[in-house]
Protein backbone atom coordinates (compact mmCIF):
# COMPACT_ATOMS: atom_id res chain seq x y z
CA UNK A 1 0.00 0.00 0.00
CA UNK A 2 1.31 3.85 0.01
CA UNK A 3 3.29 3.25 3.01
CA UNK A 4 5.64 1.61 0.33
CA UNK A 5 4.60 3.04 -2.82
CA UNK A 6 5.76 6.47 -2.46
CA UNK A 7 3.04 8.32 -1.14
CA UNK A 8 3.69 11.51 1.14
CA UNK A 9 2.93 14.62 2.35
CA UNK A 10 1.35 16.79 -0.36
CA UNK A 11 -1.81 18.70 -1.28
CA UNK A 12 -5.07 17.58 -2.01
CA UNK A 13 -7.91 20.03 -2.55
CA UNK A 14 -11.09 19.75 -4.74
CA UNK A 15 -11.14 21.84 -7.99
CA UNK A 16 -11.04 25.34 -7.35
CA UNK A 17 -10.08 24.90 -3.48
CA UNK A 18 -6.67 24.46 -1.98
CA UNK A 19 -5.91 23.75 1.13
CA UNK A 20 -2.78 22.46 2.92
CA UNK A 21 -2.54 19.39 5.48
CA UNK A 22 -0.06 16.75 7.06
CA UNK A 23 -1.78 13.30 4.07
CA UNK A 24 -5.11 12.79 5.53
CA UNK A 25 -4.24 9.06 6.03
CA UNK A 26 -0.88 9.65 7.58
CA UNK A 27 1.22 8.03 4.86
CA UNK A 28 3.90 10.39 6.45
CA UNK A 29 7.86 9.58 6.29
CA UNK A 30 8.42 7.65 9.64
CA UNK A 31 10.49 10.31 11.86
CA UNK A 32 12.32 9.63 14.89
CA UNK A 33 10.82 11.88 17.08
CA UNK A 34 14.03 12.97 18.96
CA UNK A 35 15.69 13.56 15.26
CA UNK A 36 15.03 16.51 13.10
CA UNK A 37 13.78 16.87 9.76
CA UNK A 38 15.13 14.17 7.26
CA UNK A 39 16.76 12.12 9.36
CA UNK A 40 14.24 9.20 9.60
CA UNK A 41 14.55 5.69 10.69
CA UNK A 42 16.81 4.65 8.20
CA UNK A 43 19.93 6.48 10.11
CA UNK A 44 18.60 5.50 13.50
CA UNK A 45 21.40 3.69 15.40
CA UNK A 46 21.13 -0.08 15.84
CA UNK A 47 22.78 -3.25 15.38
CA UNK A 48 24.89 -3.82 12.99
CA UNK A 49 26.48 -7.55 11.84
CA UNK A 50 29.64 -8.06 10.28
CA UNK A 51 27.80 -7.84 6.60
CA UNK A 52 26.68 -3.71 7.92
CA UNK A 53 23.11 -4.72 8.28
CA UNK A 54 21.34 -2.95 10.96
CA UNK A 55 18.83 -5.52 12.01
CA UNK A 56 17.47 -3.41 14.85
CA UNK A 57 17.02 -0.89 12.29
CA UNK A 58 14.91 -2.74 9.86
CA UNK A 59 13.24 -5.24 12.17
CA UNK A 60 11.95 -1.56 13.93
CA UNK A 61 11.36 0.28 10.88
CA UNK A 62 9.29 -2.67 9.62
CA UNK A 63 7.26 -3.16 12.37
CA UNK A 64 6.56 0.48 12.36
CA UNK A 65 5.27 0.15 8.95
CA UNK A 66 3.03 -2.48 9.12
CA UNK A 67 1.45 -0.64 12.45
CA UNK A 68 1.03 2.71 10.15
CA UNK A 69 -0.63 0.27 7.55
CA UNK A 70 -2.99 -0.32 10.35
CA UNK A 71 -3.74 2.71 11.68
CA UNK A 72 -4.13 4.39 7.86
CA UNK A 73 -6.89 1.83 7.33
CA UNK A 74 -8.32 1.45 10.54
CA UNK A 75 -8.67 5.40 10.31
CA UNK A 76 -10.02 5.52 6.71
CA UNK A 77 -12.57 2.56 7.73
CA UNK A 78 -14.08 5.01 10.05
CA UNK A 79 -14.46 7.69 8.08
CA UNK A 80 -15.77 5.88 5.10
CA UNK A 81 -18.62 4.49 7.49
CA UNK A 82 -19.97 7.86 8.15
CA UNK A 83 -19.78 8.17 4.63
CA UNK A 84 -21.78 5.17 4.02
CA UNK A 85 -24.10 6.32 6.80
CA UNK A 86 -24.36 9.69 5.01
CA UNK A 87 -25.05 7.90 1.39
CA UNK A 88 -27.81 5.92 3.21
CA UNK A 89 -29.63 8.50 5.14
CA UNK A 90 -30.23 10.95 2.00
CA UNK A 91 -31.25 7.23 -0.24
CA UNK A 92 -27.76 7.77 -2.65
CA UNK A 93 -26.09 4.98 -4.55
CA UNK A 94 -22.73 5.61 -4.12
CA UNK A 95 -20.42 3.46 -6.80
CA UNK A 96 -16.64 3.62 -6.60
CA UNK A 97 -14.92 3.17 -10.32
CA UNK A 98 -11.80 1.27 -10.47
CA UNK A 99 -9.53 0.19 -13.56
CA UNK A 100 -5.88 0.85 -14.31
CA UNK A 101 -5.72 4.01 -16.82
CA UNK A 102 -6.94 4.03 -19.99
CA UNK A 103 -9.63 1.33 -19.22
CA UNK A 104 -12.17 3.20 -19.86
CA UNK A 105 -14.32 4.81 -16.74
CA UNK A 106 -14.57 8.28 -18.20
CA UNK A 107 -15.89 7.17 -21.17
CA UNK A 108 -18.52 4.90 -19.73
CA UNK A 109 -19.45 7.37 -17.46
CA UNK A 110 -19.84 10.03 -20.21
CA UNK A 111 -22.08 7.26 -22.44
CA UNK A 112 -24.02 7.23 -19.29
CA UNK A 113 -24.59 10.51 -18.54
CA UNK A 114 -25.92 11.19 -21.94
CA UNK A 115 -28.30 8.36 -22.23
CA UNK A 116 -29.91 8.00 -18.71
CA UNK A 117 -29.26 12.18 -17.31
CA UNK A 118 -32.62 12.84 -17.82
CA UNK A 119 -34.02 9.99 -16.08
CA UNK A 120 -31.31 9.21 -13.80
CA UNK A 121 -29.60 11.93 -11.34
CA UNK A 122 -26.12 11.68 -11.69
CA UNK A 123 -23.26 13.55 -10.12
CA UNK A 124 -19.74 12.45 -10.53
CA UNK A 125 -16.63 12.73 -7.98
CA UNK A 126 -13.70 12.52 -10.47
CA UNK A 127 -9.98 11.45 -9.13
CA UNK A 128 -6.44 11.99 -10.79
CA UNK A 129 -3.31 12.79 -9.76
CA UNK A 130 -3.23 16.29 -12.23
CA UNK A 131 -5.32 18.42 -14.24
CA UNK A 132 -9.41 18.62 -13.94
CA UNK A 133 -9.81 17.46 -17.60
CA UNK A 134 -12.12 14.22 -16.80
CA UNK A 135 -14.30 16.44 -14.32
CA UNK A 136 -14.67 18.97 -17.63
CA UNK A 137 -15.55 15.82 -19.81
CA UNK A 138 -18.24 14.88 -17.71
CA UNK A 139 -19.57 18.40 -16.83
CA UNK A 140 -19.65 18.11 -21.13
CA UNK A 141 -21.61 15.58 -21.02
CA UNK A 142 -24.20 17.19 -18.64
CA UNK A 143 -23.71 15.80 -15.04
CA UNK A 144 -22.30 18.04 -12.54
CA UNK A 145 -18.63 16.81 -10.94
CA UNK A 146 -16.06 17.80 -8.56
CA UNK A 147 -12.17 17.05 -9.14
CA UNK A 148 -10.06 15.81 -6.55
CA UNK A 149 -6.35 15.70 -7.61
CA UNK A 150 -4.24 14.10 -5.46
CA UNK A 151 -0.51 14.43 -6.28
CA UNK A 152 1.43 11.91 -5.70
CA UNK A 153 -0.79 10.12 -3.96
CA UNK A 154 -2.30 6.74 -6.50
CA UNK A 155 -6.24 6.48 -4.73
CA UNK A 156 -9.14 8.24 -2.79
CA UNK A 157 -9.75 7.61 0.72
CA UNK A 158 -12.87 8.65 2.61
CA UNK A 159 -11.61 11.80 3.87
CA UNK A 160 -11.30 13.08 0.10
CA UNK A 161 -14.65 11.97 -0.41
CA UNK A 162 -16.25 13.63 2.61
CA UNK A 163 -14.85 16.81 1.57
CA UNK A 164 -16.14 16.49 -2.03
CA UNK A 165 -19.86 15.34 -0.94
CA UNK A 166 -19.99 18.09 1.61
CA UNK A 167 -18.94 20.85 -1.45
CA UNK A 168 -21.13 18.81 -4.21
CA UNK A 169 -24.16 18.27 -2.10
CA UNK A 170 -25.60 15.59 -4.15
CA UNK A 171 -29.47 15.75 -3.30
CA UNK A 172 -31.77 12.92 -2.34
CA UNK A 173 -32.37 9.76 -4.34
CA UNK A 174 -29.55 10.58 -6.78
CA UNK A 175 -26.78 8.29 -8.11
CA UNK A 176 -22.98 9.08 -6.82
CA UNK A 177 -20.00 8.22 -9.62
CA UNK A 178 -16.40 8.14 -7.88
CA UNK A 179 -14.13 7.36 -10.40
CA UNK A 180 -11.08 6.70 -8.67
CA UNK A 181 -7.37 7.12 -9.68
CA UNK A 182 -5.90 5.08 -12.32
CA UNK A 183 -4.55 2.29 -10.29
CA UNK A 184 -5.68 -1.66 -9.84
CA UNK A 185 -3.23 -1.74 -6.58
CA UNK A 186 -4.08 0.51 -3.31
CA UNK A 187 -7.85 1.83 -4.33
CA UNK A 188 -8.92 -2.33 -3.46
CA UNK A 189 -7.93 -1.37 -0.13
CA UNK A 190 -9.77 1.99 1.10
CA UNK A 191 -13.17 1.87 1.59
CA UNK A 192 -14.69 4.77 0.57
CA UNK A 193 -18.72 4.01 1.74
CA UNK A 194 -19.40 3.39 -1.48
CA UNK A 195 -22.40 0.55 -1.73
CA UNK A 196 -19.68 -1.14 -4.33
CA UNK A 197 -17.25 -1.28 -6.53
CA UNK A 198 -17.19 -1.67 -10.46
CA UNK A 199 -13.77 -2.42 -11.83
CA UNK A 200 -13.68 -1.39 -15.73
CA UNK A 201 -10.93 -3.89 -17.38
CA UNK A 202 -10.73 -3.01 -21.26
CA UNK A 203 -9.48 -5.57 -24.14
CA UNK A 204 -6.08 -4.14 -24.97
CA UNK A 205 -5.05 -4.93 -21.41
CA UNK A 206 -5.16 -8.62 -21.91
CA UNK A 207 -7.17 -11.21 -20.15
CA UNK A 208 -4.91 -12.29 -17.24
CA UNK A 209 -5.40 -8.98 -15.27
CA UNK A 210 -7.99 -10.64 -12.96
CA UNK A 211 -5.17 -13.06 -11.67
CA UNK A 212 -2.52 -10.68 -11.59
CA UNK A 213 -4.36 -8.14 -9.48
CA UNK A 214 -6.71 -10.39 -7.39
CA UNK A 215 -7.25 -8.35 -4.69
CA UNK A 216 -8.95 -5.62 -6.86
CA UNK A 217 -11.20 -8.15 -8.21
CA UNK A 218 -12.14 -10.21 -5.14
CA UNK A 219 -13.36 -6.38 -3.57
CA UNK A 220 -15.12 -5.90 -6.29
CA UNK A 221 -19.10 -6.08 -7.28
CA UNK A 222 -19.26 -6.41 -10.55
CA UNK A 223 -16.70 -6.11 -13.69
CA UNK A 224 -17.29 -4.31 -16.84
CA UNK A 225 -15.25 -5.58 -19.91
CA UNK A 226 -14.43 -2.71 -22.01
CA UNK A 227 -13.47 -2.05 -25.35
CA UNK A 228 -14.77 -5.53 -26.99
CA UNK A 229 -15.90 -3.55 -30.23
CA UNK A 230 -11.88 -3.95 -30.31
CA UNK A 231 -11.92 -8.01 -30.08
CA UNK A 232 -11.07 -8.79 -33.89
CA UNK A 233 -7.63 -6.53 -34.20
CA UNK A 234 -6.29 -7.68 -30.44
CA UNK A 235 -5.26 -11.11 -28.74
CA UNK A 236 -7.92 -11.48 -26.00
CA UNK A 237 -10.21 -14.38 -24.69
CA UNK A 238 -13.09 -13.13 -23.66
CA UNK A 239 -13.96 -16.62 -21.83
CA UNK A 240 -10.05 -16.76 -20.18
CA UNK A 241 -10.82 -13.18 -18.55
CA UNK A 242 -14.10 -14.21 -16.87
CA UNK A 243 -12.76 -17.70 -15.83
CA UNK A 244 -9.97 -15.58 -14.08
CA UNK A 245 -12.29 -13.33 -12.78
CA UNK A 246 -14.28 -15.73 -11.45
CA UNK A 247 -11.79 -17.78 -10.00
CA UNK A 248 -10.83 -14.85 -8.06
CA UNK A 249 -14.24 -13.59 -6.93
CA UNK A 250 -17.19 -16.65 -7.69
CA UNK A 251 -19.89 -13.85 -7.46
CA UNK A 252 -18.35 -11.11 -9.48
CA UNK A 253 -20.92 -10.17 -12.17
CA UNK A 254 -19.28 -9.41 -15.37
CA UNK A 255 -21.16 -7.07 -18.61
CA UNK A 256 -19.46 -6.66 -21.41
CA UNK A 257 -20.13 -3.67 -23.14
CA UNK A 258 -18.38 -1.04 -25.53
CA UNK A 259 -18.57 2.54 -24.11
CA UNK A 260 -18.15 4.03 -27.51
CA UNK A 261 -20.21 1.58 -30.02
CA UNK A 262 -23.01 0.97 -27.09
CA UNK A 263 -22.71 -2.87 -27.51
CA UNK A 264 -24.09 -4.16 -24.15
CA UNK A 265 -24.67 -0.80 -22.57
CA UNK A 266 -28.37 -1.92 -22.10
CA UNK A 267 -27.21 -4.41 -19.30
CA UNK A 268 -25.23 -2.12 -17.77
CA UNK A 269 -27.94 0.20 -17.13
CA UNK A 270 -30.56 -2.55 -16.01
CA UNK A 271 -27.72 -3.01 -13.58
CA UNK A 272 -27.69 0.62 -12.50
CA UNK A 273 -31.41 0.78 -12.11
CA UNK A 274 -31.38 -2.04 -10.13
CA UNK A 275 -29.17 -1.17 -7.77
CA UNK A 276 -31.14 2.30 -7.62
CA UNK A 277 -34.42 0.51 -6.75
CA UNK A 278 -33.08 -1.73 -3.73
CA UNK A 279 -34.58 -0.58 -0.60
CA UNK A 280 -32.51 2.98 -0.11
CA UNK A 281 -30.19 2.29 -2.49
CA UNK A 282 -28.54 -0.14 0.31
CA UNK A 283 -26.79 -2.43 -1.28
CA UNK A 284 -25.71 -3.89 -4.76
CA UNK A 285 -27.43 -5.99 -7.05
CA UNK A 286 -25.94 -9.50 -7.78
CA UNK A 287 -26.66 -12.12 -10.45
CA UNK A 288 -27.31 -15.70 -8.85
Amino acid sequence: MCATCGCSDHQHAPEGHTHSHSHDHDHARLHDPDAGPGHDLDHLPGHEDGHGHHHDDRDARARGVIQLERDVLARNALLAERNRGWFLGRGILALNLVSSPGAGKTALLERTIRDLGATLPILVIEGDQATARDAERIRAAGARALQITTGTVCHLDAAMVARALRELDPPPGSVVMIENVGNLVCPALFDLGEHGKVVIVSVPEGDDKPIKYPHMFRASDVMVLNKIDLLPHVRFDVARCIAFARQVNPRLEVLEVSATRGDGLEAWYAWLRACRSGPGATGVARSG
